[in-house]
């Protein structure tokens, strides 16, 4: 297989095992002699696949069944930001404020109800993660976006909500971090990244806080309690996306699970980041603080617009390395590495890099 080196901000590179496996299941899934495309959301071997799917997600984060439900759903992460607060905004919630996704969840909830923007690094172009935030004590929630692709930031540290149920859009880093995942009351995630194709959306939420807290007059397609008693099989979920986002879990589980991926994702992050330090009269991180540096996203910016024409361009002809142009609204380079993004890839692009700056500089 003659595989591009594919730096896609999302939709992302997969393990190539479980390309194959989705191949073989889109002409017979499971021996059915029925594509998964084809085959009944209300059949026993789906049910059985959808199952196994939740039960895996919940093993991997170390989360009891008992306490979280796994949620397959659509929209993504774009519907998460209305159905959040449609479910949960009763007086008012917090938000945190570090880039454009931060920015659309908040527009959304405005719109529900009265929105605390608590802290925010918008004044400095989104480089840096807010600290010592003090929360509103009576928030019904607060809402964190633990990783900002465009922007090249990730929180390292949750913050302490002093008990105010913590609600994360980890749409770019989940499951490539480690992080204690009980103290969230709802995760959710486009799947597209780290764990799956476009088109499905993993919510994990607290069971008894979607009881106790949930709106009952939410609309019935925007009501979590609908999805939770339905299993997600409510209304047709999107059954191939399911397969795939099942056999990634089970290439992140035969890795050694989040922690060893995370160490990986380490190597590969470190790796960039080293060679743009040693190199900052050329190579410019706008992320400064280490610490607040996103182990996802690498975003970095050349003297001008010009060079990084230059060097995007080389990169595909020379190299077949796709997707280094950063997000419309910045410019820039994007190294976008997530899980299954090999380490190969990111020495090759290294070399590449030391190369281009040595001609270039």
């Amino acid at each position: 297989m003659n595989r591009a080196i594919n730096f896609s901000p999302g939709p992302a590179v997969l393990p190539v095992e479980v390309l194959e496996a989705t191949s073989k299941a889109v002409l017979d899934f499971n021996n059915t002699g029925i594509s998964i495309m084809e085959i009944s959301h209300r059949s026993k071997e789906f049910d059985a696949l959808i199952k196994e799917t939740q039960q895996l997600t919940l093993q991997i984060m170390g989360l009891s069944p008992d306490e979280y439900s796994v949620l397959f759903l659509g929209g993504g992460a774009s519907l998460q930001f209305l159905m959040v607060p449609m479910n949960f905004l009763r007086n008012q919630a917090d938000y945190v404020n570090t880039g454009a996704w931060s920015k659309k969840a908040i527009k959304e909830a405005q719109w529900v109800g009265k929105t605390n923007v608590v802290a925010s690094s918008e004044e400095a172009k989104f480089t840096y993660i807010p600290k010592d935030i003090k929360f509103t004590p009576d928030a019904d929630y607060v809402h964190i976006t633990t990783n900002n692709t465009i922007y090249g930031t990730e929180w390292k540290t949750i913050p302490d909500t002093g008990g105010i149920p913590l609600v994360a859009d980890m749409s770019s880093d989940f499951l490539g971090i480690p992080r204690d995942f009980s103290k969230f009351h709802l995760i959710y995630a486009g799947a597209q990244k780290n764990v799956g194709p476009a088109g499905v959306t993993i919510v994990v939420i607290n069971k008894k806080w979607a009881e106790e807290k949930g709106n009952p007059n939410a609309p019935t397609m925007l009501n979590y309690m609908t999805h939770i008693k339905n299993d997600s099989l409510f209304n047709t979920p999107p059954c191939v996306n399911i397969f795939v986002v099942n056999q990634t879990l089970k290439w992140i589980q035969k890795q050694g699970g989040v922690e060893a991926v995370y160490q990986t994702n380490l190597k590969k992050a470190n790796m960039l980041y080293d060679f743009f330090d040693a190199n900052s009269d050329f190579w410019f991180t706008p992320v400064k603080n280490k610490e607040d540096r996103s182990i996802m996203n690498v975003v970095v910016n050349l003297p001008t617009p010009e060079l990084e024409a230059k060097f995007i361009e080389e990169a595909k002809k020379k190299h077949n390395m796709t997707n280094l142009k950063g997000h419309r609204s910045v410019g820039g380079i994007r190294v976008s590495i997530y899980n299954a993004c090999p380490l190969e890839w990111v020495e090759k692009l290294v070399k590449f890099m030391e190369e281009f700056t040595k001609v270039n500089k």
